[in-house]
């Protein structure tokens, strides 16, 4: 081969591997939230990783109709106690302060319900990954709770109740 060949071959091969890089893999993560005993909230929410952030669209149901509702990754990824209080406290991998999304790794905006009881939200969040590393969510709990987030009382916005529990799994 010649020069010039290699040369070309070379930059073809790194242009085909920049196409690879750039076409946007996304690492994806899922969890169905399952109502905590005596309630009756349910509904799923997907975490897709795009470059710096992790992109959150949540469907949720049963809530109490025109009402707010705190919303948070928590620590342990384990729904088991019937209350939801097995998950642990919020999410928190670098001990900063909770409070809306420029807190902690685990604090989300307030789910607001329509007059059916339903919430539709979709967001960006820079402060939790759902690949391998300290920010990752993956295999940690996701409440949803009665009262919304105050986003001042430490250390978890004084929210209430959990009425939905769900684990976040990576898809």
């Amino acid at each position: 081969m010649r020069t010039t060949d290699i040369a070309l071959a070379l930059v073809f091969a790194t242009a085909v591997a920049g196409c690879v890089t750039m076409s946007g893999q996304e690492s994806r993560a899922t969890t169905t939230l399952e109502p905590t005993r005596g309630n009756t909230t349910g509904g799923t929410v997907t975490f897709v990783q795009r470059r710096g952030s992790v992109h959150v669209v949540a469907d949720i149901h049963g809530l109490k109709p025109n009402s707010e509702h705190g919303f948070h990754v928590h620590e342990k990824g384990d729904c088991s106690s019937g209350d939801g209080m097995s998950a642990g406290g919020h999410f928190n991998p670098e001990g900063v302060q909770h409070g809306n999304l420029g807190g902690h790794a685990g604090d989300m905006p307030n789910l607001k319900a329509d007059a059916n009881g339903n919430a539709k939200v979709a967001f960006d969040s820079t402060k939790m990954t759902v690949t391998e590393g300290k920010l990752s969510i993956v295999g940690k709990g996701l409440i949803v709770h009665r009262d919304p987030d105050d986003y001042v009382s430490q250390p978890v916005g004084n929210a209430g109740p959990r009425l939905a529990c769900g684990v976040i799994k990576a898809a």
